[in-house]
């Protein structure tokens, strides 16, 4: 029988290592990942979605965070619940809790104005979903 040249069994060693190696990353990945979740979404029925779609303009303009009708009262309202508001994220609701801590409660919604970072712009998207009452 002849003799398998080093060269050869270096390169069968070293194949053999590379495969042993990737098996082994590869049950481990799957391993970790754990059980598969399946999430179901519901489908809308034609009749709802015809529905939604005959719904008067003025509810397709609410912000998803509020309900109809909801009014946030820019006086008592926390960070999270001014964030509620159309346009009023992190910052601008951090904002509007500290010009309200230094200047007092706002007197009319278009007080808002004077907070920093608020504009005609934003101040007139949130109009209808603010209060000071």
């Amino acid at each position: 029988m002849a003799e398998v040249p080093a060269y050869e069994r270096v390169v069968a060693a070293l194949t053999a290592g590379f495969m042993l190696f990737t098996g082994g990353w590869l049950w481990s990945q799957n391993r970790a990942h754990g059980d598969y979740r399946i999430t179901v979404l519901e489908r809308r029925e034609e009749s709802e979605a015809v529905s939604s779609a005959q719904a008067p303009q003025e509810e397709e303009n609410w912000p998803d965070s509020l309900l109809p009708g909801e009014k946030i009262n820019l006086n008592t309202a926390d960070e999270l619940e001014l964030q509620r508001l159309p346009g009023i994220g992190e910052t601008r609701a951090a904002d509007i809790i500290a010009y309200r801590e230094a200047n007092g409660p706002f007197e009319t919604v278009e007080a808002l104005d004077e907070v920093p970072g608020i504009g005609q712009g934003i101040l007139a998207g949130l109009r209808d979903y603010a209060t000071v009452d």
